[in-house]
């Protein structure tokens, strides 16, 4: 079974939207792109720090799904990395209320000792010294590396961004972020310019309008798929991620034709998240359900057409 290395954070959410409000849930990226990879075929672990704070019930949930949490720090009478948000009523848009690093601040991943070799490293959104130092760990050059991050460290971490976009083969934002991040307003020449920064293949999120995937002159859009009702977009894009990486190291293809197919699968599975606050939804699906919803995306892009000679 192919191994996939996953370092992010797992953390405390607290959400309001148009639609409600939670106390503290359980939230982080590194959780929503465990949750997502577990429905597939392969061995993962997640690599992380929580304080003491933190319910033995959160990880029995990773440990259920046969996500390895040895690589989960617990700090004795640390606090767990915090964050609350509130949606605006177009859910495209954000106010953070609350960011509390705690343990986080400190944090000094370690890669257990039996994915050192891991096929596929899907490194989620965190510091860029903290995502390179888990590649310095590996023993054996992953298959393929997977880079999420965001304008925050654009901002403040730029050049140690810039270190690590070199060393991945795919990276994934949003459009706003690869605007900034390339200077350019066009996705097209956006994509361009990142690509010659070092990643093989740059997909760029678009939300509620699907994904563009790009490997040189090949170009791949992926629909969002119509939703009746989005209820809480938190860790959608971590979903996304999960599901993209997933597929990939089941599929032991890194091909930009398997890309695709995984960009598929990730956004399928992207969409049962927003239909519940936080992991909930992520927590209660079955395969049933992401094969009928598989299906809609397939009957939503596939079309036999006539050209005209």
């Amino acid at each position: 079974m192919n191994k996939l290395l996953i370092v992010g954070t797992v953390a405390f959410d607290a959400i309001e939207t148009p639609f409600g409000k939670t106390d503290k849930i359980l939230g982080g990226a590194g959780t929503y792109i465990g949750l997502a990879a577990s429905n597939f075929d392969v061995k993962s672990a997640i690599v992380s720090v929580v304080g003491e704070d933190f319910p033995q019930e959160y990880l029995d949930l990773l440990t259920d799904r046969n996500i390895d949490i040895s690589g989960i720090e617990v700090v004795k009478g640390g606090k767990t990395f915090f964050w609350s948000g509130k949606y605006h009523n177009d859910l495209n848009s954000r106010d953070t209320l609350d960011t509390q690093l705690n343990v986080l601040a400190d944090f000094k991943p370690v890669v257990p000792t039996d994915f050192k070799d891991a096929d596929v490293v899907m490194l989620g959104n965190l510091h860029p010294l903290v995502q390179s130092s888990v590649l310095d760990q590996m023993e054996v050059k992953p298959k393929l590396v997977v880079l999420d991050t965001m304008n925050f460290w654009m901002d403040c971490a730029l050049p140690e961004l810039m270190d690590i976009i070199k060393r991945v083969d795919v990276i994934t934002i949003n459009d706003e972020e690869a605007r900034q991040l390339s200077g350019e307003y066009s996705l097209v020449n956006a994509a361009a310019k990142i690509h010659a920064m070092g990643p093989k293949f740059v997909v760029i999120k678009k939300g509620e309008h699907g994904a563009l995937a790009f490997e040189g002159e090949n170009v791949f859009f992926a629909p969002a798929l119509p939703l009746k009702e989005v209820f809480d977009p938190t860790g959608a894009g971590d979903t996304f991620a999960g599901g993209l990486s997933g597929f990939i190291a089941q599929s032991e293809n890194a091909s930009f034709e398997n890309l695709k197919n995984a960009i598929i699968y990730g956004s399928n599975l992207a969409s049962f998240c927003v239909e519940k606050f936080g992991t909930e939804r992520m927590l209660n699906l079955s395969d049933a359900e992401v094969n009928a919803r598989l299906q809609q995306f397939k009957s939503l892009t596939q079309f036999d057409i006539e050209l005209n000679k």
